[in-house]
Protein backbone atom coordinates (compact mmCIF):
# COMPACT_ATOMS: atom_id res chain seq x y z
CA UNK A 1 0.00 0.00 0.00
CA UNK A 2 1.35 3.09 -1.18
CA UNK A 3 1.76 6.03 1.46
CA UNK A 4 -0.83 7.97 -0.19
CA UNK A 5 -3.48 4.62 -0.28
CA UNK A 6 -2.73 4.19 3.57
CA UNK A 7 -3.84 8.10 4.07
CA UNK A 8 -6.97 7.58 2.33
CA UNK A 9 -7.76 4.42 3.94
CA UNK A 10 -7.23 5.74 7.47
CA UNK A 11 -9.35 8.96 6.83
CA UNK A 12 -11.87 6.70 5.64
CA UNK A 13 -11.78 4.96 8.49
CA UNK A 14 -12.15 7.74 10.91
CA UNK A 15 -15.19 8.79 8.83
CA UNK A 16 -17.20 5.52 9.26
CA UNK A 17 -15.77 5.31 12.91
CA UNK A 18 -17.15 8.97 13.70
CA UNK A 19 -20.12 8.25 11.42
CA UNK A 20 -21.10 4.85 13.78
CA UNK A 21 -20.55 6.94 17.35
CA UNK A 22 -23.00 9.68 15.74
CA UNK A 23 -25.94 7.09 14.92
CA UNK A 24 -25.01 5.20 18.25
CA UNK A 25 -25.43 9.08 20.10
CA UNK A 26 -28.27 9.56 17.98
CA UNK A 27 -30.19 6.36 18.62
CA UNK A 28 -28.94 6.90 22.49
CA UNK A 29 -30.60 10.38 22.02
CA UNK A 30 -33.71 9.01 20.96
CA UNK A 31 -34.20 6.13 23.58
CA UNK A 32 -34.02 9.22 26.39
CA UNK A 33 -36.18 11.13 24.36
CA UNK A 34 -38.63 8.28 24.05
CA UNK A 35 -38.04 7.39 28.10
CA UNK A 36 -38.72 11.02 28.62
CA UNK A 37 -42.14 10.93 26.56
CA UNK A 38 -42.87 7.98 28.38
CA UNK A 39 -42.40 9.23 31.88
CA UNK A 40 -43.64 12.34 30.95
CA UNK A 41 -47.01 10.73 29.13
CA UNK A 42 -46.97 8.71 32.37
CA UNK A 43 -46.82 12.06 34.68
CA UNK A 44 -49.40 13.76 32.88
CA UNK A 45 -52.03 11.16 33.15
CA UNK A 46 -55.51 12.04 35.37
CA UNK A 47 -55.81 11.43 38.68
CA UNK A 48 -59.22 10.51 38.49
CA UNK A 49 -60.91 9.74 35.01
CA UNK A 50 -64.68 10.25 36.06
CA UNK A 51 -67.58 8.44 32.92
CA UNK A 52 -71.06 10.08 33.46
CA UNK A 53 -74.24 8.51 31.81
CA UNK A 54 -77.18 10.34 31.40
CA UNK A 55 -79.90 7.60 31.12
CA UNK A 56 -82.15 8.41 27.86
CA UNK A 57 -80.35 12.02 27.06
CA UNK A 58 -81.17 12.87 23.63
CA UNK A 59 -78.40 15.25 21.69
CA UNK A 60 -80.59 17.96 21.37
CA UNK A 61 -81.29 18.62 24.79
CA UNK A 62 -77.81 20.18 24.94
CA UNK A 63 -79.23 22.65 22.21
CA UNK A 64 -82.67 23.06 23.41
CA UNK A 65 -82.12 24.47 26.97
CA UNK A 66 -78.58 25.52 26.55
CA UNK A 67 -79.99 29.04 26.87
CA UNK A 68 -81.03 28.27 29.96
CA UNK A 69 -78.26 26.23 31.39
CA UNK A 70 -75.26 27.96 33.70
CA UNK A 71 -71.88 28.01 33.32
CA UNK A 72 -70.91 25.67 35.36
CA UNK A 73 -72.37 22.38 34.18
CA UNK A 74 -72.78 21.37 30.38
CA UNK A 75 -71.98 24.59 29.07
CA UNK A 76 -68.36 24.48 30.98
CA UNK A 77 -67.42 21.15 29.14
CA UNK A 78 -68.88 22.65 26.19
CA UNK A 79 -66.90 25.56 26.46
CA UNK A 80 -63.78 24.20 28.19
CA UNK A 81 -63.48 20.54 26.50
CA UNK A 82 -64.75 19.11 23.07
CA UNK A 83 -67.96 18.33 21.70
CA UNK A 84 -68.49 15.40 19.32
CA UNK A 85 -71.56 16.64 18.08
CA UNK A 86 -72.76 13.63 16.11
CA UNK A 87 -72.11 10.75 18.05
CA UNK A 88 -74.35 7.82 17.48
CA UNK A 89 -75.07 4.00 19.00
CA UNK A 90 -73.93 1.62 16.30
CA UNK A 91 -76.41 -0.77 17.48
CA UNK A 92 -79.67 -2.36 18.37
CA UNK A 93 -81.51 -2.49 20.91
CA UNK A 94 -80.44 0.63 22.51
CA UNK A 95 -81.63 -0.36 25.73
CA UNK A 96 -79.91 1.02 29.81
CA UNK A 97 -77.97 -2.64 30.31
CA UNK A 98 -76.63 -2.96 26.46
CA UNK A 99 -75.91 1.02 26.63
CA UNK A 100 -73.82 0.61 29.87
CA UNK A 101 -71.79 -1.88 28.89
CA UNK A 102 -71.11 -0.93 25.56
CA UNK A 103 -69.72 2.88 26.74
CA UNK A 104 -67.41 1.27 29.57
CA UNK A 105 -66.16 -1.87 26.99
CA UNK A 106 -66.06 0.09 23.50
CA UNK A 107 -67.59 -3.25 21.69
CA UNK A 108 -70.98 -3.82 21.26
CA UNK A 109 -73.62 -6.83 22.31
CA UNK A 110 -72.41 -8.94 19.44
CA UNK A 111 -69.85 -8.93 21.67
CA UNK A 112 -69.87 -8.12 25.21
CA UNK A 113 -73.21 -10.18 25.41
CA UNK A 114 -75.57 -7.69 27.17
CA UNK A 115 -78.25 -8.08 24.25
CA UNK A 116 -81.02 -6.31 26.59
CA UNK A 117 -82.30 -5.28 30.26
CA UNK A 118 -83.59 -8.73 30.57
CA UNK A 119 -83.57 -11.67 27.17
CA UNK A 120 -84.70 -15.32 27.34
CA UNK A 121 -82.11 -17.75 28.31
CA UNK A 122 -81.65 -20.39 25.68
CA UNK A 123 -79.80 -22.90 28.05
CA UNK A 124 -82.11 -21.92 30.64
CA UNK A 125 -85.44 -21.54 28.87
CA UNK A 126 -85.90 -18.42 31.27
CA UNK A 127 -86.11 -14.82 31.34
CA UNK A 128 -82.89 -13.51 32.57
CA UNK A 129 -81.58 -9.76 34.12
CA UNK A 130 -78.28 -8.67 32.86
CA UNK A 131 -77.15 -7.86 35.83
CA UNK A 132 -78.97 -10.46 38.23
CA UNK A 133 -76.82 -12.98 39.93
CA UNK A 134 -78.32 -15.29 42.38
CA UNK A 135 -74.55 -16.58 43.53
CA UNK A 136 -74.01 -13.21 45.26
CA UNK A 137 -75.36 -12.22 48.34
CA UNK A 138 -77.00 -8.81 49.21
CA UNK A 139 -74.74 -5.94 51.32
CA UNK A 140 -76.74 -3.00 52.92
CA UNK A 141 -80.45 -4.76 52.53
CA UNK A 142 -81.86 -7.49 53.62
CA UNK A 143 -83.89 -7.76 50.21
CA UNK A 144 -82.53 -9.68 46.98
CA UNK A 145 -82.03 -6.32 45.28
CA UNK A 146 -78.24 -6.57 45.70
CA UNK A 147 -78.15 -10.40 44.49
CA UNK A 148 -76.02 -8.52 41.22
CA UNK A 149 -72.94 -8.76 39.57
CA UNK A 150 -71.57 -8.18 35.86
CA UNK A 151 -71.00 -11.53 35.59
CA UNK A 152 -72.89 -11.90 32.66
CA UNK A 153 -70.93 -9.39 30.54
CA UNK A 154 -68.15 -11.16 28.51
CA UNK A 155 -65.22 -8.77 28.34
CA UNK A 156 -63.56 -6.28 30.02
CA UNK A 157 -64.24 -2.10 30.74
CA UNK A 158 -61.21 -0.05 30.86
CA UNK A 159 -61.74 0.15 34.26
CA UNK A 160 -60.76 -3.37 34.17
CA UNK A 161 -57.83 -2.65 31.84
CA UNK A 162 -56.39 0.20 33.84
CA UNK A 163 -56.69 -1.86 37.14
CA UNK A 164 -54.91 -4.68 35.81
CA UNK A 165 -52.21 -2.03 34.43
CA UNK A 166 -51.44 -0.04 37.53
CA UNK A 167 -51.37 -3.96 39.44
CA UNK A 168 -54.85 -3.17 40.96
CA UNK A 169 -53.78 -0.31 42.89
CA UNK A 170 -56.08 2.14 40.55
CA UNK A 171 -59.58 2.08 41.97
CA UNK A 172 -62.87 1.52 40.25
CA UNK A 173 -66.18 2.80 42.04
CA UNK A 174 -69.51 2.43 40.00
CA UNK A 175 -72.62 4.45 41.34
CA UNK A 176 -76.12 4.79 40.03
CA UNK A 177 -79.67 4.66 41.27
CA UNK A 178 -79.94 1.33 38.86
CA UNK A 179 -77.92 -1.50 40.13
CA UNK A 180 -77.20 -2.27 35.88
CA UNK A 181 -76.06 1.62 35.78
CA UNK A 182 -73.01 1.25 38.26
CA UNK A 183 -72.59 -2.29 37.94
CA UNK A 184 -71.77 -2.65 34.36
CA UNK A 185 -69.97 0.23 33.59
CA UNK A 186 -67.35 -0.51 36.98
CA UNK A 187 -66.20 -4.04 35.14
CA UNK A 188 -65.23 -7.48 36.78
CA UNK A 189 -62.23 -6.16 38.60
CA UNK A 190 -64.06 -3.02 40.60
CA UNK A 191 -63.43 -2.20 44.19
CA UNK A 192 -66.97 -1.40 44.65
CA UNK A 193 -70.39 -1.00 42.95
CA UNK A 194 -73.18 1.14 44.57
CA UNK A 195 -76.95 1.58 43.31
CA UNK A 196 -80.01 2.62 45.60
CA UNK A 197 -82.33 0.48 47.35
CA UNK A 198 -85.91 2.13 48.02
CA UNK A 199 -88.96 1.41 48.69
CA UNK A 200 -89.69 1.96 52.57
CA UNK A 201 -85.26 2.10 53.11
CA UNK A 202 -83.79 4.58 50.70
CA UNK A 203 -79.93 3.42 51.27
CA UNK A 204 -77.08 2.65 49.06
CA UNK A 205 -76.42 -0.93 48.68
CA UNK A 206 -73.93 -3.21 46.89
CA UNK A 207 -73.57 -6.97 47.01
CA UNK A 208 -71.03 -9.91 48.49
CA UNK A 209 -69.70 -9.91 44.60
CA UNK A 210 -67.36 -6.82 45.51
CA UNK A 211 -67.57 -6.84 49.81
CA UNK A 212 -68.61 -8.49 52.89
CA UNK A 213 -70.15 -5.78 54.50
CA UNK A 214 -70.37 -1.48 53.78
CA UNK A 215 -67.68 0.94 54.20
CA UNK A 216 -68.25 3.08 57.01
CA UNK A 217 -68.28 5.92 54.71
CA UNK A 218 -71.86 4.49 53.08
CA UNK A 219 -72.99 3.46 55.78
CA UNK A 220 -72.57 6.96 57.42
CA UNK A 221 -74.55 8.66 54.16
CA UNK A 222 -77.33 5.97 54.72
CA UNK A 223 -77.73 7.10 58.30
CA UNK A 224 -77.42 10.57 57.40
CA UNK A 225 -81.04 10.85 56.10
CA UNK A 226 -79.87 12.59 53.17
CA UNK A 227 -82.53 10.70 50.72
CA UNK A 228 -85.30 11.48 52.99
CA UNK A 229 -84.56 15.54 52.65
CA UNK A 230 -85.70 15.21 49.50
CA UNK A 231 -88.84 14.21 50.35
CA UNK A 232 -90.19 18.34 49.52
CA UNK A 233 -92.41 20.12 46.89
CA UNK A 234 -91.21 19.62 43.12
CA UNK A 235 -91.42 22.91 41.35
CA UNK A 236 -90.28 24.20 38.34
CA UNK A 237 -86.56 25.99 38.98
CA UNK A 238 -87.50 28.86 36.78
CA UNK A 239 -90.70 30.60 36.61
CA UNK A 240 -93.02 28.10 34.57
CA UNK A 241 -93.67 30.75 31.82
CA UNK A 242 -89.81 30.67 30.55
CA UNK A 243 -90.21 26.81 29.87
CA UNK A 244 -90.90 27.72 26.16
CA UNK A 245 -88.58 24.87 24.89
CA UNK A 246 -91.14 22.63 25.95
CA UNK A 247 -94.79 21.66 25.83
CA UNK A 248 -97.84 22.98 27.81
CA UNK A 249 -98.25 21.75 31.32
CA UNK A 250 -101.25 20.18 31.33
CA UNK A 251 -102.30 18.19 28.17
CA UNK A 252 -102.39 14.27 27.03
CA UNK A 253 -99.56 12.47 26.43
CA UNK A 254 -97.69 12.63 30.30
CA UNK A 255 -98.05 9.73 32.90
CA UNK A 256 -98.14 11.60 36.22
CA UNK A 257 -97.65 10.30 39.38
CA UNK A 258 -100.60 7.87 41.54
CA UNK A 259 -102.04 9.80 44.01
CA UNK A 260 -102.13 13.43 42.10
CA UNK A 261 -105.06 13.82 39.44
CA UNK A 262 -103.06 15.50 37.24
CA UNK A 263 -99.86 15.55 35.94
CA UNK A 264 -98.71 18.94 36.40
CA UNK A 265 -96.63 21.67 38.59
CA UNK A 266 -96.00 21.66 41.43
CA UNK A 267 -95.90 18.13 42.97
CA UNK A 268 -95.67 17.32 46.73
CA UNK A 269 -92.85 14.06 47.08
CA UNK A 270 -94.12 14.21 50.95
CA UNK A 271 -97.73 13.71 50.01
CA UNK A 272 -97.52 11.31 47.44
CA UNK A 273 -94.59 8.99 48.23
CA UNK A 274 -97.11 6.32 50.06
CA UNK A 275 -98.85 5.61 46.90
CA UNK A 276 -95.88 5.71 44.44
CA UNK A 277 -93.73 2.93 46.32
CA UNK A 278 -91.23 5.72 49.15
CA UNK A 279 -88.30 6.53 48.32
CA UNK A 280 -88.87 4.57 44.61
CA UNK A 281 -90.68 7.86 44.08
CA UNK A 282 -87.23 9.91 44.73
CA UNK A 283 -85.90 7.88 40.99
CA UNK A 284 -88.37 9.87 39.09
CA UNK A 285 -88.01 13.32 40.00
CA UNK A 286 -84.71 15.27 39.36
CA UNK A 287 -84.03 14.62 43.21
CA UNK A 288 -82.98 11.82 42.56
CA UNK A 289 -79.67 13.31 40.47
CA UNK A 290 -79.06 14.99 43.31
CA UNK A 291 -78.71 12.36 45.84
CA UNK A 292 -76.61 10.70 43.24
CA UNK A 293 -74.48 13.56 43.39
CA UNK A 294 -74.63 13.78 46.68
CA UNK A 295 -73.63 10.34 46.79
CA UNK A 296 -70.76 10.01 44.36
CA UNK A 297 -69.18 13.23 46.01
CA UNK A 298 -69.40 11.15 49.68
CA UNK A 299 -67.33 8.48 47.57
CA UNK A 300 -64.78 10.56 46.59
CA UNK A 301 -63.90 11.65 50.07
CA UNK A 302 -64.09 8.31 51.58
CA UNK A 303 -62.38 6.28 48.91
CA UNK A 304 -59.77 9.06 48.42
CA UNK A 305 -60.07 9.11 44.77
CA UNK A 306 -57.93 11.09 42.84
CA UNK A 307 -55.49 11.36 45.91
CA UNK A 308 -52.09 10.33 44.47
CA UNK A 309 -50.75 9.68 40.89
CA UNK A 310 -52.28 6.39 39.67
CA UNK A 311 -55.46 7.07 37.93
CA UNK A 312 -58.76 6.04 39.56
CA UNK A 313 -62.04 5.59 37.81
CA UNK A 314 -65.77 6.73 38.95
CA UNK A 315 -68.50 5.64 36.53
CA UNK A 316 -71.32 8.05 37.52
CA UNK A 317 -74.93 7.15 35.97
CA UNK A 318 -77.84 9.85 36.51
CA UNK A 319 -80.70 7.49 36.19
CA UNK A 320 -83.60 9.62 36.49
CA UNK A 321 -83.58 11.45 33.46
CA UNK A 322 -84.97 8.22 32.65
CA UNK A 323 -87.78 7.23 34.77
CA UNK A 324 -88.49 11.36 34.09
CA UNK A 325 -88.44 10.77 30.28
CA UNK A 326 -90.34 7.20 30.52
CA UNK A 327 -93.24 9.23 32.69
CA UNK A 328 -93.74 12.50 31.30
CA UNK A 329 -92.11 12.09 27.99
CA UNK A 330 -89.57 14.17 25.54
CA UNK A 331 -91.40 17.29 25.51
CA UNK A 332 -92.59 17.73 28.81
CA UNK A 333 -92.08 20.57 31.32
CA UNK A 334 -90.59 18.20 33.57
CA UNK A 335 -88.13 16.61 31.39
CA UNK A 336 -87.06 20.44 30.82
CA UNK A 337 -87.20 20.81 35.00
CA UNK A 338 -85.35 17.59 35.44
CA UNK A 339 -82.20 18.78 32.87
CA UNK A 340 -81.75 22.56 34.01
CA UNK A 341 -81.99 20.77 37.60
CA UNK A 342 -78.83 18.24 36.36
CA UNK A 343 -76.74 21.38 35.03
CA UNK A 344 -76.77 22.56 38.53
CA UNK A 345 -75.99 19.09 40.01
CA UNK A 346 -73.24 18.73 37.48
CA UNK A 347 -72.18 22.75 38.40
CA UNK A 348 -71.87 21.74 42.17
CA UNK A 349 -70.06 18.49 41.01
CA UNK A 350 -67.30 19.86 38.86
CA UNK A 351 -66.62 22.58 41.39
CA UNK A 352 -65.89 19.39 43.82
CA UNK A 353 -63.59 18.02 41.46
CA UNK A 354 -61.51 21.02 41.47
CA UNK A 355 -61.24 21.79 44.86
CA UNK A 356 -60.48 17.42 46.31
CA UNK A 357 -58.70 16.29 43.03
CA UNK A 358 -57.49 19.90 41.34
CA UNK A 359 -58.90 21.75 38.80
CA UNK A 360 -57.03 20.46 35.98
CA UNK A 361 -56.07 17.01 37.36
CA UNK A 362 -58.91 15.17 36.40
CA UNK A 363 -60.85 13.74 32.71
CA UNK A 364 -64.50 13.70 32.71
CA UNK A 365 -66.92 12.24 29.51
CA UNK A 366 -70.30 12.88 29.33
CA UNK A 367 -72.60 10.53 27.39
CA UNK A 368 -75.67 8.58 27.65
CA UNK A 369 -77.04 5.27 27.17
CA UNK A 370 -79.56 5.78 24.57
CA UNK A 371 -81.99 8.22 23.62
CA UNK A 372 -86.21 8.70 23.30
CA UNK A 373 -88.25 8.89 20.79
CA UNK A 374 -90.98 11.34 21.15
CA UNK A 375 -94.49 10.20 22.43
CA UNK A 376 -96.43 8.88 19.06
CA UNK A 377 -99.86 10.43 20.36
CA UNK A 378 -98.57 13.51 20.27
CA UNK A 379 -95.86 13.35 17.00
CA UNK A 380 -99.66 12.22 15.29
CA UNK A 381 -101.30 15.15 17.02
CA UNK A 382 -98.89 17.24 14.62
CA UNK A 383 -99.32 14.97 11.60
CA UNK A 384 -96.28 12.65 12.08
CA UNK A 385 -96.42 9.19 11.43
CA UNK A 386 -95.95 7.35 14.30
CA UNK A 387 -98.07 4.91 16.48
CA UNK A 388 -98.67 1.98 18.97
CA UNK A 389 -98.09 -1.75 17.96
CA UNK A 390 -99.85 -4.38 20.31
CA UNK A 391 -97.56 -7.27 21.04
CA UNK A 392 -100.59 -9.10 22.41
CA UNK A 393 -102.66 -8.96 18.95
CA UNK A 394 -99.70 -10.04 17.24
CA UNK A 395 -99.11 -13.08 19.30
CA UNK A 396 -102.79 -13.92 18.66
CA UNK A 397 -102.61 -13.81 14.89
CA UNK A 398 -99.04 -15.35 15.09
CA UNK A 399 -100.52 -18.31 17.58
CA UNK A 400 -103.35 -18.82 14.70
CA UNK A 401 -100.62 -18.86 11.92
CA UNK A 402 -98.13 -21.20 14.07
CA UNK A 403 -101.52 -23.80 14.54
CA UNK A 404 -102.28 -23.63 11.26
CA UNK A 405 -98.89 -23.98 9.96
CA UNK A 406 -97.07 -26.61 12.23
CA UNK A 407 -100.25 -28.00 14.26
CA UNK A 408 -98.78 -26.96 17.49
CA UNK A 409 -98.16 -22.89 18.92
CA UNK A 410 -95.49 -24.48 21.19
CA UNK A 411 -93.27 -23.94 18.82
CA UNK A 412 -92.30 -20.63 19.89
CA UNK A 413 -90.75 -20.95 23.26
CA UNK A 414 -90.13 -16.89 24.25
CA UNK A 415 -90.82 -13.60 22.28
CA UNK A 416 -89.12 -10.92 23.92
CA UNK A 417 -87.14 -7.66 22.61
CA UNK A 418 -88.39 -7.77 19.13
CA UNK A 419 -87.07 -11.42 18.80
CA UNK A 420 -88.65 -14.57 18.23
CA UNK A 421 -87.22 -18.06 20.00
CA UNK A 422 -88.04 -21.23 18.36
CA UNK A 423 -88.20 -24.75 20.39
CA UNK A 424 -85.50 -26.74 19.22
CA UNK A 425 -86.81 -29.93 21.09
CA UNK A 426 -90.14 -29.65 19.61
CA UNK A 427 -88.78 -28.97 16.01
CA UNK A 428 -86.65 -31.86 16.35
CA UNK A 429 -89.70 -33.57 17.55
CA UNK A 430 -92.05 -32.85 14.30
CA UNK A 431 -88.99 -33.28 12.20
CA UNK A 432 -88.81 -29.83 11.27
CA UNK A 433 -85.90 -27.76 9.22
CA UNK A 434 -84.84 -25.25 11.38
CA UNK A 435 -83.97 -22.73 8.78
CA UNK A 436 -86.98 -23.77 6.68
CA UNK A 437 -88.70 -22.72 9.83
CA UNK A 438 -86.71 -19.70 10.67
CA UNK A 439 -87.88 -18.34 6.86
CA UNK A 440 -91.34 -19.37 7.03
CA UNK A 441 -91.57 -17.43 10.63
CA UNK A 442 -89.77 -14.38 9.20
CA UNK A 443 -92.13 -14.36 5.95
CA UNK A 444 -95.01 -14.42 8.12
CA UNK A 445 -94.37 -11.94 10.34
CA UNK A 446 -93.34 -9.29 7.61
CA UNK A 447 -97.37 -9.54 6.92
CA UNK A 448 -98.34 -7.88 9.78
CA UNK A 449 -98.66 -4.01 10.34
CA UNK A 450 -96.23 -1.85 11.26
CA UNK A 451 -93.30 -4.38 11.25
CA UNK A 452 -91.22 -3.08 8.61
CA UNK A 453 -88.10 -5.81 8.54
CA UNK A 454 -87.94 -9.13 9.72
CA UNK A 455 -84.45 -11.31 9.61
CA UNK A 456 -83.53 -14.40 10.11
CA UNK A 457 -80.63 -15.75 12.75
CA UNK A 458 -78.72 -17.55 9.70
CA UNK A 459 -78.71 -14.02 8.01
CA UNK A 460 -77.61 -12.61 10.84
CA UNK A 461 -74.68 -15.20 11.05
CA UNK A 462 -73.92 -15.39 7.40
CA UNK A 463 -74.54 -12.15 5.89
CA UNK A 464 -71.62 -9.30 6.53
CA UNK A 465 -74.01 -5.95 6.36
CA UNK A 466 -71.70 -2.53 6.43
CA UNK A 467 -74.40 0.30 6.68
CA UNK A 468 -78.18 0.70 7.86
CA UNK A 469 -80.45 -1.14 10.26
CA UNK A 470 -79.27 -4.11 8.79
CA UNK A 471 -75.75 -3.58 10.48
CA UNK A 472 -76.68 -2.10 13.63
CA UNK A 473 -78.80 -5.39 14.01
CA UNK A 474 -76.19 -7.54 13.45
CA UNK A 475 -73.49 -5.47 16.11
CA UNK A 476 -76.59 -6.47 19.13
CA UNK A 477 -76.72 -10.18 17.61
CA UNK A 478 -75.14 -12.32 19.82
CA UNK A 479 -75.35 -15.77 18.26
CA UNK A 480 -75.18 -17.82 21.58
CA UNK A 481 -77.88 -15.51 23.34
CA UNK A 482 -79.97 -13.91 20.66
CA UNK A 483 -82.98 -15.34 19.11
CA UNK A 484 -84.29 -17.12 15.85
CA UNK A 485 -85.92 -14.06 14.00
CA UNK A 486 -85.25 -10.69 14.69
CA UNK A 487 -88.15 -8.46 14.04
CA UNK A 488 -88.19 -4.46 13.54
CA UNK A 489 -90.74 -1.94 13.52
CA UNK A 490 -91.91 0.86 11.62
CA UNK A 491 -90.66 4.52 12.42
CA UNK A 492 -91.82 5.47 15.13
CA UNK A 493 -93.81 3.08 16.30
CA UNK A 494 -93.49 1.40 19.61
CA UNK A 495 -95.28 -1.14 21.82
CA UNK A 496 -95.79 1.06 24.83
CA UNK A 497 -98.64 2.75 26.43
CA UNK A 498 -99.87 6.34 25.44
CA UNK A 499 -98.00 8.25 27.46
CA UNK A 500 -94.28 9.02 28.56
CA UNK A 501 -91.39 8.16 25.68
CA UNK A 502 -89.52 4.78 24.82
CA UNK A 503 -86.45 3.56 23.02
CA UNK A 504 -84.64 0.81 21.94
CA UNK A 505 -84.64 1.61 18.39
CA UNK A 506 -81.71 1.92 15.71
CA UNK A 507 -83.25 5.29 14.76
CA UNK A 508 -81.73 8.66 14.75
CA UNK A 509 -84.01 9.68 18.28
CA UNK A 510 -82.26 6.47 20.11
CA UNK A 511 -78.81 6.61 18.60
CA UNK A 512 -77.69 10.34 18.50
CA UNK A 513 -76.54 11.27 21.94
CA UNK A 514 -73.90 13.33 23.43
CA UNK A 515 -70.87 12.81 23.83
CA UNK A 516 -68.30 15.10 25.93
CA UNK A 517 -65.16 15.41 27.31
CA UNK A 518 -63.00 17.66 28.96
CA UNK A 519 -60.45 18.19 31.37
CA UNK A 520 -56.57 17.17 31.63
CA UNK A 521 -55.67 15.63 28.35
CA UNK A 522 -58.72 17.22 26.18
CA UNK A 523 -58.47 19.26 23.65
CA UNK A 524 -60.74 22.51 22.84
CA UNK A 525 -63.21 22.26 19.87
CA UNK A 526 -66.18 20.14 18.33
CA UNK A 527 -66.78 17.76 15.66
CA UNK A 528 -69.51 16.98 13.32
CA UNK A 529 -67.42 13.99 11.88
CA UNK A 530 -69.45 10.60 13.06
CA UNK A 531 -68.08 9.11 16.55
CA UNK A 532 -69.92 6.16 17.68
CA UNK A 533 -70.25 5.02 20.99
CA UNK A 534 -67.81 2.45 20.93
CA UNK A 535 -65.15 5.10 20.01
CA UNK A 536 -65.27 6.20 24.12
CA UNK A 537 -63.08 3.35 25.68
CA UNK A 538 -60.47 3.32 23.36
CA UNK A 539 -60.21 7.07 23.22
CA UNK A 540 -59.65 7.16 27.52
CA UNK A 541 -57.54 3.90 27.32
CA UNK A 542 -55.32 5.58 24.75
CA UNK A 543 -55.44 9.05 26.98
CA UNK A 544 -53.81 6.51 30.16
CA UNK A 545 -51.75 4.57 27.43
CA UNK A 546 -53.65 1.62 28.72
CA UNK A 547 -54.65 -1.86 27.06
CA UNK A 548 -57.99 -1.26 25.03
CA UNK A 549 -61.01 -3.25 26.55
CA UNK A 550 -59.86 -6.79 25.00
CA UNK A 551 -63.14 -6.85 22.73
CA UNK A 552 -62.98 -3.28 21.57
CA UNK A 553 -64.30 -2.44 18.51
CA UNK A 554 -64.07 1.43 18.37
CA UNK A 555 -61.06 3.75 17.61
CA UNK A 556 -59.61 6.54 19.34
CA UNK A 557 -60.57 10.07 18.73
CA UNK A 558 -57.37 11.12 18.21
CA UNK A 559 -58.89 15.08 18.05
CA UNK A 560 -60.11 14.99 21.33
CA UNK A 561 -57.02 13.99 22.65
CA UNK A 562 -54.36 16.54 23.67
Amino acid sequence: MTKHSFLAFLLLSIIWSCGSQQKQVSNNNETDSLQDDVESYVEGSPKLVVGIVVDQMRYDYLTRFDKKFGTGGFRRMMNEGFNCKNNHFNYIPTYTGPGHASIYTGTTPKYHGIIGNNWYDKIEHDMIYCAGDDSVKSVGTNSSAGQMSPHRMLTTTFGDENRLFTQLQGKTIGIALKDRGAILPAGHTANAAYWFQGRDEGVWISSTFYMDALPKWVTDFNASNQAESYFKEWNTLYDISEYTESGSDENLYEGGFAGQDKATFPYDLNGLKTDNRGFDLLKATPYGNSLTTDFAMAAILGEQLGQDDITDVLAVSFSSTDYVGHNFGVNSKEIEDTYLRLDKDLERFFSYLDKNVGRGEYTVFLTADHGAVEVPAYLNSVNIPAGYVSNNERKKVFNAFLETTFGVTDLVENISNDQVFLNKTKMDELGLNRLEVQEQIAAEQLNYDHIAKVYTAKTMTNTNFTTGIEAMLQNGFNQKRSGDVVIVNDIGYIAYGETGSTHGSGLNYDTHVPLLFFGKGINKGHTFKRTEISDIAPTISALLGISFPNAAIGQPLEFVID
